[in-house]
């Protein structure tokens, strides 16, 4: 008889588990948000929000399958096995940095705050793990499946480092660097804290939120003039980014990545 499916449910500490860790009692909280221009009372939505994502998401694993949870502070203690089926509830950066624990592992990204996320990796509303789960349990994720390549950087001393985001190359008390860039046109002498390389994931991500920062629209594409400059996958291969529009059909069960 063969082992239940097992789901680690992947999250990490809100802004108000933060603050409330930090100062101790509500009062204090508010008072530090206060005198910055803040509101406790917002910060605690977005966490109540988050709870309820995963509250969702948990209700939908069924009864007799095996489960897993792990908070990001976690993840490099957390053996993860090979057959496991991970859910992320939080934010596109909580997916990159699980992905270096990860081996090929189906990931399922749940947007806890479609309002604030730009939904890059986490691309599914709570709503849609129910479904998303019955395909992984059922081996039919082959045509739902976004790969995503990931960059390993060796140093001299044979360190390892794993990214899916993008990997920074400098002081790591990002004290100023000294370097040489060398392309098909010659080499350039630089300083600055260091360089980020980016993947085309990162790349993907960086074009997104910036595009959103610039316009205040969560509609948006890449325009030609940023693809030239993009150093990921849609700039090599000439292809437009999928468009952001936050609506109700962000929530169908479309993609998943490994």
């Amino acid at each position: 008889m063969s082992l239940a499916p097992r789901v680690v449910l992947v999250h990490r500490r809100t802004e108000f588990d933060d603050v409330l860790a930090r100062h101790g009692t509500r009062g204090q909280a508010a008072f530090f948000l206060s005198t910055r221009g803040r509101d406790l009372a917002a910060v605690q939505e977005r966490h109540s929000q988050q709870q309820r994502a995963i509250a969702a998401v948990s209700a939908a694993i069924p009864a007799d399958w095996r489960r897993g949870s792990v908070e990001r502070a976690d993840l490099p203690r957390f053996l993860f096995a090979p057959e496991d089926i991970v859910v992320i509830v939080g934010q596109d950066g909580l997916v990159a940095n699980a992905a270096k624990y990860l081996d090929g592992q189906p990931v399922i990204g749940i947007n806890a705050d479609r309002a604030r996320n730009p939904g890059v990796l986490v691309q599914h509303c709570p709503e849609a793990a129910g479904k998303l789960l019955d395909l992984a349990a059922a081996g039919k994720l082959a045509s739902h499946v976004e790969a995503r390549t990931m960059v390993t950087a060796v140093a001299d001393d044979t360190q390892r480092l794993i990214a899916l985001n993008e990997i920074y190359i400098g002081q790591s008390s990002h004290q100023t660097a000294r370097y040489t860039v060398r392309t098909s046109d010659g080499a350039q002498r630089q300083a600055s804290s260091g360089i980020l390389v980016g993947t085309g994931t990162g790349a993907t991500g960086w074009c997104r939120s910036a595009w959103l920062g610039w316009s205040g629209t969560a509609s948006w594409r890449c325009p030609g003039r940023w693809l030239r400059h993009c150093p990921g996958s849609y700039a090599r291969h000439g292809r437009r980014p999928r468009p952001a529009s936050i609506s109700s059909k962000a929530c169908l069960p479309e993609l998943l990545w490994k």
